[in-house]
């Protein structure tokens, strides 16, 4: 399946290269994968920028994978109902 990387740098905000990704799935043929190493800490604009990803992903049958999320990212994502809609690495 081919896959496509990105990484969320500290240069941007994360919201805005969520919605980013968002743009970008329509150019994935089938598995994006974010590196979330960078990510400390996740916000309420994140979250919902994430599950307008999740969502589009659906749409488009692109399996979205999250690498290297921080313990503290995770329990955030699975408070807000969010992490069965993703893969970890």
């Amino acid at each position: 399946m081919p896959t496509n990387d990105a990484r969320l740098g500290t240069e941007n905000s994360l919201p805005h290269v969520l919605r980013e990704a968002i743009r970008a799935l329509d150019g994935v043929p089938g598995e994006l994968t974010l590196d979330f190493r960078s990510v400390g800490r996740i916000e309420t604009g994140s979250l919902q920028a994430l599950e307008e990803l999740a969502g589009k992903a659906d749409e488009k049958r692109v399996r979205v994978v999250l690498a290297g999320v921080p313990v503290g990212v995770y329990r955030a994502l699975k408070l807000a109902k969010l992490s069965s809609r993703f893969s970890f690495l």
